[in-house]
């Protein structure tokens, strides 16, 4: 089903939400529907249209540590630059994995600080050892960054409803491809 752009009291987007969540605000009267599609939802006393774009009607600030940068799949790979730390050949995302350089079975933790990108023929060839038992080693320590190494919307925008448009051009370049 359709996803809701959720937007603050003055209009800029915060994040997307499921249709329930937005009907869930609707209801209990922290939103106001800014857009709909055509689409309704119907039970047994009440007919509805989808909520396309929702606004909250009381401003919430937002503060974001720009320091901190949520560990996963994707960070780690921009984090060394989408190349296999064992043998520095640059692959795209979908040949790429990633490793516990102290395998979990013997007390490596999944933390920035023990997790490398590895292409798959470099991870199978580690198995489950160290890279010194292997006889392999990493190119460069896997640490914490300290800024964020991508920055991406997570929805496509060729994707996003023609309802959306006019709340993401803030930072948003909209191109025909």
């Amino acid at each position: 089903m359709e996803q809701t752009l959720l937007l603050n009291a003055t209009y800029e987007p915060l994040k997307v939400v499921d249709w329930r969540k937005a009907i869930t605000l609707l209801w209990q009267g922290k939103v106001e529907v800014i857009s709909e599609y055509d689409r309704e939802i119907r039970s047994v006393s009440v007919t509805f249209r989808l909520p396309s774009v929702i606004r909250l009607l009381h401003y919430i600030r937002i503060t974001r540590r720009m320091d901190y940068v949520p560990f996963s799949r994707a960070n780690i790979y921009a984090r060394d630059g989408h190349r296999c730390q064992y043998c520095g050949v640059g692959f795209p995302v979908s040949e790429l994995t990633f490793d516990h350089v102290v395998p979990v079975s013997q007390g490596g933790r999944k933390d920035w600080e023990n997790i490398v990108t590895s292409c798959v023929r470099c991870n199978r060839r580690k198995g489950g050892r160290t890279p010194a038992e292997a006889g392999m080693r990493v190119i460069r320590a896997p640490a914490r960054p300290t800024r964020s190494p991508v920055l991406r919307l997570t929805f496509g925008l060729h994707n996003a409803p023609d309802s959306w448009r006019d709340y993401l051009y803030w930072n948003v370049e909209l191109d025909e491809t």
